[in-house]
């Protein structure tokens, strides 16, 4: 069985430097905003602003991910585990 993950993307701290994106482009994408959102990902609000994203993925995706977590200087992108304990 396949393990799985989930992205935990905090976004009122991302500062839109982008590294995600370049580092994992299949995953992340900047907003016309200035800052990053995770492809497909479920969204969660408060009021009008996004403070959440959230993104189920398997562990052959995972490396990319960490990467692009490990990337973040402001450190607002995290990976949970199947338990969904944070790995990062």
């Amino acid at each position: 069985m396949t393990k799985k993950f989930t992205i935990d993307h905090d976004r009122p701290t991302c500062i839109g430097c982008a590294a995600c994106e370049a580092i994992s482009p299949e995953f992340w994408v900047m907003s016309e905003d200035g800052k990053s959102d995770v492809k497909g990902s479920k969204i969660i609000k408060e009021g009008d602003e996004i403070k959440q994203e959230l993104l189920d993925i398997e562990e052959k995706d995972y490396q990319t991910n960490k990467d692009a977590a490990d990337a973040c200087p402001v450190n607002c992108i995290h990976i949970l585990d199947e338990h969904k304990k944070r790995i990062i």
